[in-house]
């Protein structure tokens, strides 16, 4: 369902991903991400860490939409998971990333709010 522009099967498909993942011993998965693409394809992930680095559930559910062949975007969400779960906004690394692959994919960052990836990036690195 979509209420105030939010995309809730968006949000549960990024809660779901972190549910059915969340990693409380190692703490390797605890970020769940979705992307809607233009097509209407939703792609998941969860974030990936290690020792030595990490990589986004953003990057993670967006890199899972290209291998499929998906090119534009329409939204991304992403979801802390465990006890405290709850939508957290994207950190400057994946906003550069989300702004490079399309600029016009939007983000939701809150319960109740969604926005262009411009407005989370007001000066991009081109």
């Amino acid at each position: 369902m979509n209420l105030n522009g939010l995309d809730y099967e968006l949000i549960e498909a990024a809660k779901k991903a972190i549910r059915d993942n969340y990693d409380s011993i190692r703490w390797w998965h605890t970020v769940g991400a979705a992307v809607r693409t233009k097509s209407g394809k939703i792609y998941v992930g969860v974030n990936c860490d290690s020792v030595s680095h990490g990589s986004c559930a953003e990057v993670i559910a967006i890199g899972s939409a290209i291998t499929a062949g998906e090119r534009e975007f329409d939204t991304v969400v992403a979801v802390l998971g465990g006890e405290n779960e709850k939508i957290l906004p994207p950190c400057g690394n994946c906003r550069q990333m989300m702004y490079s692959y399309d600029k016009s994919i939007n983000v939701i960052v809150s319960e109740d709010t969604k926005v262009n990836v411009l407005e989370l990036l007001p000066y991009p690195c081109d």
